[in-house]
């Protein structure tokens, strides 16, 4: 099997275990050189209650406005300067402890990292932003099923989900992963393989989500795939 060339990497910027992945995914990227494409998919969107507003229909939605401002800014800067927004976002928001999903203090931190803070009240004014946003998180649900983030598309088509892992593997160990989750290419018709989560995994997930649980305004609601 040859070795992808380029990946796509779906994302919503309030998802922690996307977060963690992101971290092997970019040490892949800088390892093997695999070019990463970041996408966006709305965790909003697919976990909303019934009778709830789509992340749409609101002027401003945790991760859905965040994701507005990412648009925005691929489209002036590209693909390289999303993911670097994604990064900073994602360690400001799950190791820090930066509430990114307020507008006032997102937009400080754009300017705090070479970014221009306009970007958020500009990308909420124009509604194209969440259009955008729209069409690749539909996008990724009818061509390929996806259901959460992180979503990962290889050159062939194939679809994975995940992997979903905590925390990032670095060094031999990232790239023994990625050796796992690319061979799974060879196997279209091998839906699903999961290691179920005892208690002590539990708590092991819940100190190294410390940060978050402590930094989001949301009750996490978490609608059962098919």
């Amino acid at each position: 099997m040859s070795m992808p060339r380029q990946i796509s990497f779906s994302f919503d910027p309030m998802c922690p275990y996307a977060h963690q992945t992101s971290k092997w995914m970019r040490e892949i990227r800088d390892t093997v050189g695999v070019d990463v494409e970041w996408l966006f998919f709305s965790l909003e969107e697919v976990n909303r209650e019934e009778g709830k507003k789509h992340p749409w229909e609101r002027p401003w939605s945790y991760g859905w406005g965040q994701m507005r401002v990412g648009a925005l800014l691929r489209r002036e800067q590209g693909n390289d300067e999303l993911g670097r927004w994604y990064e900073i976002v994602g360690r400001s928001f799950f190791e820090d402890g930066v509430k990114t999903f307020v507008p006032e203090v997102h937009a400080e931190l754009l300017g705090d990292n070479g970014f221009d803070s306009t970007l958020v009240e500009r990308a909420i004014a124009d509604e194209s932003t969440s259009e955008e946003v729209r069409a690749e998180h539909e996008h990724a649900a009818t061509a390929y099923g996806a259901h959460g983030v992180p979503t990962i598309v290889f050159e062939s088509g194939y679809a994975v989900y995940g992997p979903v892992i905590v925390p990032a593997p670095t060094g031999d160990d990232a790239l023994a992963l990625w050796d796992l989750v690319q061979a799974w290419q060879r196997f279209p018709h091998l839906y699903e393989i999961r290691h179920p989560k005892t208690m002590d995994d539990m708590v092991h997930i819940g100190s190294s989500f410390n940060t978050y649980l402590t930094t989001r305004a949301w009750r996490t609601i978490e609608n059962p795939a098919l």
